[in-house]
């Protein structure tokens, strides 16, 4: 549903803010994925789940929100964000209640491996593009930085929010309580998403007379997917996300040989760092250009993996060092999240952005199952030692800096 038009560039640009703000809103909510770490032990506890029970509903539900938002950008594209929105908190909404009704394994699968990440994809997905169709591409990468950064920030609020739950209740009620204040909240936030009318320029209009302006350019998927950029786009994602998430998913194990049961303030201080490098990096590429700011971020995220090695491997590492080094790594990873989305846009247009970044996200999907399990084989073999897998990711973001430079920029249409 569009907006009926208007003359006023002030009030467009309220509108347009005001649509940002409810996609940062929603991602703030989407973060409840990360609610996972903070039930896991009480689930354990209360359910009796062993071994690999205990991640593989929260490994489903990341692999089932990659691979949604397919399916879900296609939605947002054909039908707008305010509906798609609403569907998303609809089945996150129904996935926890339904896993709040039983401590079945199976139960838990569907409902949040499956029914939350569905809603997941869904609510991610319509997040971003709205609020991109309101401002000039000079804003591009700071909205887009914007509007993830919510889903950064989650845990900060989410982790003593989950962890006083726990404390007043049962994980069943815990989980209805989250589940019923996410469709009150994610519902009515979508209902904020419209795109602008039609015909709308963001930015000053050009003046009579002046030359015609250059047509963008508007991919569809099966063009993008014939693209050797594309597939170029997808291994530099694979790696820059997958690498930020082999060490993301264990720095509280980590910080707990320094820190002890100070550990928590290492993940919070790295989800502030997440959210934080989402609207700088999208800033400077605004700034720079996308292409240095993305080989910048991957160089800087391999020198902290280097560095890391010998900070997480002695015990005697001051808390404060264990807490720059989270937020730092935790910065560069949430880059990713604005950066690539930006560079979507960049490349191939709006009109078909949904699906066009849906398909390109699967590479953090893919990269964090693949990465994740890596880093599990490796600590494994080196009896609890991290150094391999710091290793191994900084050689792989050496690579993808490196392969930044074959990334070939825009070609603009002919003049329209």
């Amino acid at each position: 549903m569009s907006l009926p038009p208007d003359n006023s560039a002030a009030d467009a640009q309220n509108r347009g803010w005001l649509v940002a703000s409810s996609g940062l809103g929603i991602n703030l909510a989407l973060g409840i994925l990360y609610t996972w770490s903070m039930f896991k032990g009480a689930i354990e506890k209360e359910f009796g789940w062993q071994g690999s029970q205990l991640n593989d509903p929260y490994a489903l539900c990341c692999l089932v929100f990659a691979f949604t938002m397919i399916v879900a950008g296609r939605c947002q594209d054909k039908f707008g964000p305010r509906l798609t929105a609403s569907i998303g908190g609809l089945l996150v909404g129904a996935g926890f209640v339904l896993a709040s009704t039983s401590n079945s394994y199976g139960v838990w699968l569907l409902g949040f491996g499956v029914l939350t990440g569905i809603g997941i994809g869904f609510g991610y997905s319509s997040a971003t593009p709205p609020a991109l169709k309101w401002f000039p591409p000079s804003k591009t990468g700071l909205i887009a930085g914007l509007v993830v950064a919510g889903f950064g920030l989650a845990p900060v609020y989410l982790a003593p929010t989950s962890q006083f739950l726990l404390g007043q209740y049962h994980v069943k009620t815990s989980m209805l309580i989250l589940g019923v204040a996410f469709v009150v909240i994610v519902c009515g936030l979508a209902q904020m998403l419209v795109n602008p009318p039609a015909g709308f320029i963001a930015g000053p209009k050009p003046p009579a007379g002046s030359a015609a302006p250059v047509a963008p350019n508007h991919a569809t998927p099966g063009e993008i997917l014939r693209q050797p950029t594309f597939w170029l786009l997808w291994f530099i994602y694979f790696i820059g996300a997958g690498a930020g998430l082999m060490v993301i998913g264990s720095i509280s194990g980590m910080a707990k040989k320094s820190m002890g049961e100070l550990a928590f303030v290492a993940v919070a201080i790295m989800a502030i760092g997440n959210a934080g490098g989402r609207v700088l990096a999208g800033t400077l590429s605004d700034k720079i250009g996308r292409r240095w700011t993305l080989c910048l971020v991957l160089t800087i995220q391999a020198l902290l993996m280097f560095i890391a090695i010998p900070v997480t491997a002695s015990k005697e590492t001051t808390p404060v060092v264990i807490v720059h080094v989270a937020a730092l790594i935790g910065a560069n990873y949430g880059a990713n999240l604005a950066l690539f989305p930006s560079y979507t846009k960049d490349l191939w247009g709006l009109k078909s952005f949904g699906m066009n970044y849906g398909i390109l996200f699967t590479a953090w999907g893919v990269g964090g199952f693949v990465l994740s399990r890596v880093q599990q084989m490796l600590t494994t073999a080196a009896k609890g030692s991290y150094q391999s897998s710091f290793i191994t990711a900084g050689a792989l973001l050496l690579l993808g800096a490196a392969l930044t430079f074959l990334i070939k920029p825009p070609v603009p249409k002919t003049p329209a």
